[in-house]
């Protein structure tokens, strides 16, 4: 009986999560609320499916450990009380959004299960710790006026954190990526990536002058040049494409992507005649089985799990995924790819596809500059750091250690990135708020701007409907500077 579990369960879920992936996509179309929770309902349902199988087969591989029920049980009762809070809490959050990012927790919790136990115990831990630290962030993000005062206050705190790890971090794989406090290590630089979002938005949101975008490219430049004197490259690359991205729809202007694209290609070369770990990854990426003894090791290991396990996956506990070096953190793809199988990995990418259609989504649709730079910002370090992080394990881009958000092991990129997402709920709800307040203040004739300007904050969309979006988003950012001027 036990025997025909195991066999079934990796196909069992596959289906599961092709549905769950497909419920996701369908759910974007929807157009009333009530068709899309009803969708949404059933995703979660998948979810917890996929998990109770999922930990079935683990039970069962490990000799019906009754200690793998007990944390089971605790996973659960951890996912329920997530979806229960959002539900109540914030009643006008993005439930998709709650749904992907349980999902790939769920993902993440099985594999570091099946690789290393005792690491599996830890990230649930920090999970929930995390989860209860971010709660407030929805609420603080959708009621806050003021963040975007604090440009200086973001560029100082971001820049120490690095120097703080470039003097006093302790060395692994040949990078300073972590310092420890009290036997607890941290990796300030996933931190910072919040940090450098909030501080670019804010230095461009309303004024993208010559002098300005110079004065926001020094300190990006300096953060960027404190984690290559680290060594952590792969941030490194994930605040320059980010900048990049923030400058560009900020400004409109197509120069400056091409000459920061320009510089970073001299940056690359030069980093590969300046660092040797650098030329063993750009090795190793070339042509890994000619040093498959050497510097392609992992790399080689790697496409060797993911071409065993096929389409359908050798099944849990079924593969070798731990022949790759620190497989839970860097490639947990490609463990992910021998026992779930190329199409359950397949899924994976749609689904972060979809988690990143989400976040663009709701950056265009907030009428607020600043807002609108921070929820692209923290969009494209998402999207960007899944392309690396899965770039690099399947060759088609060098390996540069970034690891896969929520899904791979780490305390600091777990927490982090349940900041960003508790971040872009808070902007759903500032966006939904901006909706509703449309829809039941329709304003009667005003006749000047600054009558309408008068009005107070509830009002302030009423300018729209006169006056147009862009007239408007001028006079408020006239406004906003003259403000700040006295």
């Amino acid at each position: 009986m036990f025997s025909i579990i195991v066999k079934l369960s990796k196909y069992l879920l596959i289906i599961l999560f092709a549905v769950f992936t497909y419920l996701g996509f369908a759910a974007m179309r929807k157009k009333t609320e009530s068709g899309k929770s009803l969708l949404l309902s059933f995703q979660r349902f998948m979810l917890l499916f996929i998990h109770l199988l999922a930990y079935t087969v683990i039970y069962i591989q490990k000799d019906r450990d009754t200690g793998v029920i007990i944390f089971y049980l605790v996973q659960l009762i951890f996912f329920v009380v997530v979806f229960t809070v959002y539900y109540i809490a914030y009643p006008k959050a993005s439930m998709q959004l709650v749904n992907l990012m349980c999902m790939f927790m769920a993902i993440g919790f099985i594999m570091i299960s099946r690789l290393n136990y005792d690491r599996a115990i830890k990230q649930v831990g920090i999970a929930i710790v995390s989860v209860v630290a971010s709660l407030l962030v929805p609420l603080i993000i959708s009621k806050s006026r003021d963040l975007r005062r604090f440009k200086y206050l973001y560029a100082g705190v971001g820049a120490a954190l690095l120097c703080v790890v470039a003097v006093l971090g302790r060395l692994s794989y040949g990078a300073k990526l972590s310092f420890s406090i009290a036997g607890i290590s941290f990796q300030p630089s996933e931190f910072v990536k919040i940090i450098f979002v909030f501080f670019v938005a804010a230095s461009l949101y309303s004024d993208t002058s010559i002098k300005s975008i110079l004065i926001t490219s020094a300190i990006a430049l300096f953060y960027i040049l404190v984690l290559i004197a680290s060594k952590d490259l792969g941030a490194a690359m994930i605040f320059f494409f980010v900048y990049l991205v923030m400058l560009y729809v900020a400004t409109k202007e197509y120069v400056y992507s091409l000459v920061g694209l320009a510089v970073g290609a001299v940056a690359a070369v030069a980093a590969y005649f300046m660092f040797t770990h650098v030329r063993t990854r750009v090795i190793a990426w070339l042509d890994p089985f000619s040093v498959v003894n050497d510097e392609g090791y992992q790399v080689a290991q790697s496409l060797f799990a993911i071409g065993t396990g096929g389409w359908f996956g050798s099944g849990l506990f079924k593969g070798r995924p731990n022949d790759i070096p620190v497989v839970e953190e860097d490639y947990i793809f490609s463990a992910i790819s021998e026992e779930m199988g190329g199409i359950f990995a397949i899924c994976l990418i749609f689904c972060c596809m979809c988690c990143l259609i989400l976040f663009i989504n709701i950056a265009m649709q907030l009428k607020d500059r600043f807002y609108k730079l921070v929820a692209l910002g923290l969009g494209t370090a998402y999207g960007f750091q899944v392309f690396v992080t899965i770039g690099g394990v399947t060759k088609f881009i060098p390996s540069t250690g970034v690891t896969l958000p929520l899904i791979s092991y780490g305390g600091s990129s777990l927490l982090a990135t349940l900041v960003v997402f508790a971040i872009i709920q808070g902007l759903y709800i500032r966006r939904t708020d901006e909706e509703v307040s449309r829809e039941k203040r329709r304003p009667g004739p005003r006749n000047t701007f600054d009558e309408a300007y008068s009005a107070d904050d509830s009002d302030w969309n009423r300018i729209t409907d006169n006056f147009g979006e862009t007239q408007y988003e001028r006079y408020e950012e006239d406004k906003e500077t003259e403000f700040q001027k006295r």
